[in-house]
Order: C-alpha cells, then sequence, then structure tokens
C-alpha cells in the first residue's frame, strides 16, 4: 500500500509538471522557466542566464 502512495504521489509530481510545460509552450514561451520568457524571444537558445541580451542598453 506504501508503494502505490509513492507512486501516486509522484505521478502528480510529473504530470503537474507536464501539463506546466504544455501550458507554457502553448501560451509561446519559448525559455520556460526564465523570469523573461515572455520578453525574451528565444534569443537565449534554452539557456537563460540573464546575460544573453536581457536588459542589455543599446550601444
Amino acid at each position: 500500500m506504501e508503494n502505490f502512495i509513492i507512486v501516486a504521489i509522484l505521478v502528480c509530481i510529473v504530470g503537474g509538471i507536464g501539463y506546466y510545460l504544455y501550458r507554457a509552450k502553448k501560451r509561446g514561451e519559448t525559455c520556460i522557466g526564465c523570469p523573461y520568457a515572455k520578453q525574451c524571444g528565444g534569443k537565449c537558445g534554452g539557456n537563460c542566464g540573464h546575460d544573453a541580451g536581457h536588459g542589455e542598453k543599446d550601444k
């Protein structure tokens, strides 16, 4: 019975993560998890280190 509870909890966690990723892609976010995801435009290539053009001043 304990194994069933542990598996059920893990399935819920993984399902929640999958649902979050699905909704984020549906909203058009390219860098999921990045606080600048809507502004990013995919320029960070999935590496949202925030030094990849986020907040840079025009030269």
